[in-house]
């Protein structure tokens, strides 16, 4: 009735619900009222004087507009500051609007019209019904209204000298009176029943989240000004303290632990502050918290408290321990991310950072950069020292990129002794040079690694976007195609992306596939070239020289397909092929003839090579003395190969050595003494360079030919074209001389036709 509260109903709830409750269906309610008034006035406009009727009528109407708005009022402002004597003046008013239409059955039913009287007790009798429906939730409004509209109607009925007829309005107005107040405490049970079942469901759910729910291993309360209330026992044991030491105090002062004094909070302690400030709810938020001086990850989930006008009350959630998993989660991001013997981003990291460099250049329409760096030399120190000094080596080359690159680089290892950078902003394309040259120069310095002195070097390929590509894919084959160029150039260059690699590289791979072809369908031949006596031009020997004539294709370079065989690890297969093909022709030549054939360094690098030099002069029945393996000197430089041990068996087997091209590389004495050779070849850049009277050529020449006689060595000047170059040749005293001035490469049938008429010594 809104007189007294109960102790077992939460009275303020109970009352926002029966005002709301009036609310639903007061707009209905007021059409009733206005069409009543209507009506009314309609039975009795000629029965009851005008200004009365009038004034009556705007007196309903106006009261009824009052009643709507203040109801709507009070929806409006969410039922705040609602109270007893809310409810009490809702019930005066229901007890006006009873008093106003207690006046037309008083005043207005003296006619003698029986259809107006029976249609007002009608209209009367709905009235009472619609009242009696729509205030089920509000028992004093109802009685008030009841009583009042049923006096009015009983003593209308006396009044017309039907007594029966009153007994049974009354009767009818005590039914609906009786049956309101019934259904007003069915309505008051019901709400109070359905606000403590929700209590309980929400406890009940926290309660089985904390028991059966493994990410939710205990409760947390807090009330409005943040401080934690209601301690569960499994909270205060996850804080490492007494449920009572933790109670009052600030929700965020716990967390923070030292950091509460310094208020350097970590960044997931500001972001759970944040949401706690603006009331909002948040699940498996994860939080890093100090518990005795130690970093934990707690996962935190909570909702706010709202009583019924809506204020805040607090938080109420769960929380777990998930420290182990959060170690576990970053152990896996870290192995899926970075590399675990250098610690520096792997090919996935690395692909990612390019992908978000790309997205920014998009955005800022700037340009960014990609480098392809790759070690060399690095494989010679692995296979020779082993894989935990070449690991070593490594982890030094990480440290010594990570040092060179600025917070605008990201460098990685993308596998084996492959690293790169990305560039994340590039205001000038010669930083990209200036950096790669820095790399390659930082890269290049002696390690000391467990006593061992290591020399590597470095090769770079750049590539810039947008002008190389738009996506990561096509950046990192530019730059590879880049580093690939700085790696047949040499190494140790930078080289940046032209358009041009790529049709090269094309090409290169059409080539490849060819030449494995070559090999399979026979589309290789040798050639020889005279090497001659300098001083009679008589023949000693021949150089085998590999040839390949496609069906297609046509007569291909050496230059252009022995660097392909390199790459494609074919040069092994195709030297084993020439060494056998070479010795069988030299075999139907005159008894001092010999024929040279080229050995890369890779052949050498194969412990079955003497083997296969075996082989193949069993296989020829060739002398060994008459076989002549040139070799160059980037043979040495592949330390730990075990190169110069195989020539020493080589030599060994009787077979003569020479060294290729002296003096056009890192050309070193030590190279002379480290194996037994019995020719040095002059390259034919020093030829030219003679025969031009270059002071410096010449005196290269003359040295050459000096210590190769003290040592007791030959020389060939190789590339002679023409008569001025022999006689220069002959001056400076080399012994051989081989070029096109005596005999350009020849089919093996040639070769042998100039010893056909049985010549033991051939001149050219």
């Amino acid at each position: 009735m809104g007189f007294s509260s109960s102790s077992n109903v939460d009275i303020e709830r109970l009352r926002i619900a029966q005002l709301r409750s009036i609310n639903h269906v007061s707009l209905v309610y007021s059409l009733l009222i206005s069409f009543a008034v209507i009506f009314t006035m309609g039975l009795f406009v000629t029965a009851v004087s005008l200004p009365f009727l009038t004034l009556w009528g705007l007196v309903a109407l106006t009261h009824g507009f009052l009643y709507y708005r203040s109801g709507r009022a009070r929806a409006q402002s969410d039922y705040a500051d609602v109270t007893s004597a809310t409810v009490l003046r809702d019930g005066g008013a229901l007890f006006i609007q009873g008093l106003i239409w207690a006046i037309p059955p008083v005043m207005f039913a003296r006619t003698d019209d029986p259809t107006a009287i029976i249609s007002l007790w009608a209209l009367m009798s709905c009235m009472m019904v619609g009242t009696a429906l729509t205030y089920v939730g509000m028992p004093l409004s109802t009685l008030l209204f009841l009583a009042t509209v049923g006096s009015a109607n009983a003593w209308m009925m006396l009044g017309l000298g039907s007594p029966h007829v009153a007994a049974v309005v009354v009767c009818y107005a005590l039914l609906l009176l009786v049956t309101s107040l019934k259904h007003a405490r069915s309505f008051g049970t019901e709400l109070t029943a359905t606000t403590q079942l929700a209590e309980k469901s929400e406890v009940v759910s926290l309660l089985l989240r904390e028991f059966e729910d493994s990410s939710a291993d205990w409760l947390w309360q807090t009330d409005a000004a943040r401080r934690v209330t209601h301690v569960s026992s499994r909270f205060a044991r996850a804080l490492g303290m007494e449920a009572a030491d933790v109670e009052g105090k600030p929700l965020l002062q716990i967390f923070a632990g030292s950091a509460w004094e310094s208020g350097k909070f970590s960044p997931t302690l500001h972001e759970f502050a944040e949401r706690i400030k603006r009331r909002e709810s948040f699940s498996n938020v994860v939080l890093e918290v100090e518990i005795a001086g130690q970093k934990h990850w707690w996962e935190l989930s909570a909702a706010p408290r709202l009583d019924e006008k809506g204020s805040f009350q607090g938080f109420r959630g769960v929380g777990s321990d998930v420290t182990k998993q959060r170690e576990s989660s970053e152990k896996i991001a870290q192995l899926a991310h970075y590399d675990t013997l250098t610690n520096l981003p792997n090919r996935l990291h690395l692909t990612e950072s390019l992908l978000c460099a790309l997205q920014e250049m998009e955005k800022w329409n700037s340009r960014c950069g990609f480098l392809m760096i790759d070690l060399d030399r690095f494989k010679a120190i692995n296979d020779t020292l082993g894989h935990p000094i070449g690991d070593h080596l490594l982890a030094r080359v990480s440290e010594r990129l990570r040092h060179v690159c600025s917070t605008n680089e990201i460098c990685a290892r993308i596998g084996g002794d492959e690293f790169a950078v990305v560039i994340r902003e590039i205001h000038d394309t010669e930083y990209v040079e200036r950096l790669s040259l820095e790399i390659i120069d930082t890269l290049s310095r002696p390690y000391e690694i467990d006593q061992h002195t290591l020399y590597i070097g470095a090769s770079v390929g750049s590539a810039i976007a947008p002008r190389d590509g738009r996506t990561p894919e096509t950046l990192i084959r530019s730059a590879d195609l880049a580093l690939y160029r700085s790696k047949e150039e040499g190494g140790g260059l930078h080289h940046g992306y032209e358009p041009k690699l790529h049709l090269h590289a094309e090409e290169r791979r059409v080539l490849e596939i060819a030449l494995r072809e070559a090999l399979q369908k026979e589309q290789l031949h040798v050639v020889y070239q005279p090497v001659v006596d300098a001083k009679d031009g008589r023949i000693l020997g021949f150089e085998a020289l590999v040839r390949w004539t496609h069906p297609e294709m046509g007569s291909i370079s050496p230059v252009k397909f022995i660097p392909v065989a390199e790459d494609a690890r074919l040069i092994g297969p195709i030297g084993e092929w020439v060494l056998r093909t070479a010795c069988k022709e030299a075999k139907n030549w005159p008894e001092h003839i010999r024929v040279a054939v080229n050995v890369s360094a890779e052949q050498l690098g194969d412990p079955n090579f003497v083997t296969a030099v075996t082989s193949a002069l069993a296989y020829a029945e060739l002398p060994p003395h008459r076989l002549e393996l040139e070799v160059t000197e980037s043979v040495f430089m592949r330390e730990g190969t075990g190169a110069e041990q195989l020539l020493d068996r080589i030599l060994a087997l009787g077979v003569k050595l020479s060294l290729d091209d002296f003096g056009t590389g890192y050309s070193s004495l030590g190279y002379l003494r480290k194996s037994r050779f019995s020719t040095i070849k002059i390259d034919r850049s020093f030829v030219q360079g003679a025969a031009k009277n270059v002071p410096e050529s010449i005196a290269i020449i003359r040295a050459v030919v000096a210590m190769a006689d003290s040592l007791g060595m030959s020389t060939t000047a190789e590339g002679v074209e023409n008569e001025e170059e022999v006689e220069m040749i002959n001056r400076l005293g080399c012994r051989k001389i081989q070029g096109y001035y005596f005999g350009r490469p020849m089919p093996a049938s040639e070769a042998v036709a100039l010893f056909g008429n049985g010549q033991q010594s051939a001149v050219a």
